[in-house]
């Protein structure tokens, strides 16, 4: 294995950005590749593998072209970009940064930040329905809701209508004190917290009291006909199959629907089934209709969600094996049985015995 070593040039007031806090990305990016990095008066030193310090490089560069387009990196720009290098895919990185959704109301840009989020942002764009179906931190609601209002503000729909399930996650909260309104608004918490980091307090409020931004438990669309709406429904693993076809039948002209959900986080009764399991199934034929499929790679929280996320994936496929492999045993035991009262049945009819 020959080493050697390569010079990356990157300004003074980029390197903080790139190398951040104590070194703590260049550090990240010296145990993907198995190099040694150096940093000496805004020059970069990588030595290691050729093959690795190539791929350490070209990590290196698109960070700084992040740092460049003014973003300020983050441990997940880090590890994605690494994972992207592996399957030769790192260029993706600075591709996917230059689609801006629209700001916060701080001035923070929201983009999305995985090949899987910019997919599914594009499908919200050309579909008139989509779901969005991955686990948590995926940003599936939070993109969802930056599509929303950025369509609301370029007058491409009249309203905005937000709306999840009334279904406790696991536990039973019994009677909730107050009107109406304070009883459903737990359960629509998250919604609400999207809408006042894009839109601000006082925006959703004023557009509220005008009936243009509605949030709602999902049993208040029955009945509608919801037109000229840019329409959210948030945990869809939490319907029925009845309540998904009834709210799937209720969109009108120039609506454009978002559905979002994570299969691996039911609340439902044991037994029931999910809306959103039977909707994948019966609707992935109908053109108009786009499904995006997020991974544990798409989780753009705390780097620890992802590994969370991940090891509950790798736990519930070795649970689901062993489960099929029970069940295969169950049916040849039972096999056996049939097979050898059968045989006896037969023998003892040769026998002349009853």
């Amino acid at each position: 294995m020959s080493i050697t070593e390569t010079i990356i040039d990157i300004p003074a007031e980029h390197e903080k950005n790139v190398f951040g806090g104590f070194d703590a990305y260049a550090k990240i990016i010296e145990r993907a590749f198995n190099v040694t990095i150096i940093a000496r008066n805004g020059e970069v030193k990588v030595v290691g593998a050729a093959d690795e310090v190539l791929k350490a490089k070209s990590v290196f560069l698109q960070l700084l072209e992040l740092s460049r387009r003014g973003n300020q990196i983050t441990e997940q720009n880090v590890n994605y970009a690494i994972s992207l290098c592996y399957e030769n895919k790192e260029h993706e990185i600075v591709e996917i940064d230059k689609d801006l959704i629209c700001h916060t109301i701080n001035g923070k840009p929201i983009k999305p930040k995985t090949i899987g989020q910019k997919t599914y942002v594009d499908l919200i764009r050309n579909k008139m329905i989509v779901f969005g179906v991955g686990p948590a931190g995926t940003g599936k609601t939070y993109l969802a809701m930056a599509m929303g209002i950025t369509a609301f503000k370029n007058d491409e729909v009249s309203k905005i209508i937000l709306t999840r399930p009334a279904i406790e996650a696991g536990e039973k909260l019994g009677f909730l004190p107050g009107d109406l309104q304070s009883k459903v608004d737990p359960y629509l918490r998250p919604l609400y917290d999207a809408l006042y980091q894009i839109m601000g307090p006082e925006g959703y409020i004023k557009n509220t009291e005008k009936g243009l931004i509605e949030v709602a438990p999902l049993a208040y669309m029955r009945g509608r006909t919801l037109e000229n709406a840019f329409i959210i429904l948030d945990e869809a693993q939490n319907t029925t199959p009845a309540q998904m076809k009834m709210f799937l039948t209720r969109i009108g002209f120039g609506s454009k629907v978002v559905i979002t959900g994570d299969l691996t986080q039911k609340d439902l009764p044991s037994g029931t089934k999910s809306g959103l399991d039977v909707a994948i199934k019966v609707l992935n034929k109908i053109e108009e209709i786009g499904f995006s499929y997020l991974t544990s790679q798409d989780v753009v929280r705390h780097p620890l969600v992802q590994k969370i996320v991940k090891a509950y994936e790798t736990y519930e496929e070795k649970a689901k094996h062993y489960e099929n492999k029970s069940e295969d045993h169950s049916k040849l035991k039972r096999s056996s049985k049939i097979n050898y009262k059968s045989e006896k049945i037969r023998g003892n009819r040769d026998e002349g015995r009853p």
